[in-house]
């Protein structure tokens, strides 16, 4: 029985990538991240067909087009999406299949065929948000309003639609967010790490 994917989201800045990143090496041989596709261009230090498969707009459009993708979304401009190739090869190999989605995304992949975990990972509060966000210094004032909007959508989007994750982590202490996140996991992750 394959492991289930797990379709991760949450606002930049709540921790999501902070949690995963330490579940990743805790359990080396249990995960695999689902690299999306996107139309924007790399940023430093990314690697093409690691942190995303940086894909010319057109092409991107045509594999649209002949439904490549279990879901994609425009996000500040740019395409991205996820394969469903990439994640058949995920579950084939056994591991647990990371999808890192905007809530846009979330919504396309529950109407796919994808027996999948909804996870989010958020902070308490839009302000503790911010602070975090500004601390990083890896963002100007305008991404970060603009960060800042997406987040406040996404709240007002989850609370009329209670029904969208499976489970909702709010990170207000990383230890505890951590375990919950993990134990969540648990069956899976003793299948994989063996």
């Amino acid at each position: 029985m394959p492991c289930r994917p797990i379709v991760l989201s949450g606002p930049s800045g709540g921790g999501k990538s902070t949690i995963l990143t330490r579940a990743m090496k805790e359990y080396p041989k249990s995960f695999a991240f689902s690299v999306s596709h996107t139309t924007r261009q790399p940023r430093a230090g990314e690697e093409h067909g690691k942190h995303y498969f940086f894909t010319e707009r057109e092409k991107m459009q045509e594999m649209v087009k002949n439904g490549e993708f279990l879901e994609h979304a425009t996000f500040s401009g740019n395409l991205y999406g996820t394969s469903k190739r990439t994640v058949l090869e995920i579950e084939n190999s056994g591991k647990i299949c990371v999808l890192d989605i905007e809530l846009q995304g979330v919504r396309n992949i529950k109407n796919s065929h994808l027996d999948a975990r909804y996870i989010l990972i958020r902070a308490p509060s839009i302000k503790l948000l911010e602070e975090r966000l500004r601390a990083r210094g890896t963002e100007t004032e305008e991404t970060l309003k603009n960060r800042l909007k997406h987040a406040e959508e996404d709240l007002v989007e989850i609370e009329r639609d209670p029904t969208l994750f499976d489970k909702v982590i709010v990170n207000d202490d990383l230890e505890r967010a951590y375990k919950e996140f993990v134990d969540l996991l648990r069956e899976d992750l003793e299948k994989t790490s063996k």
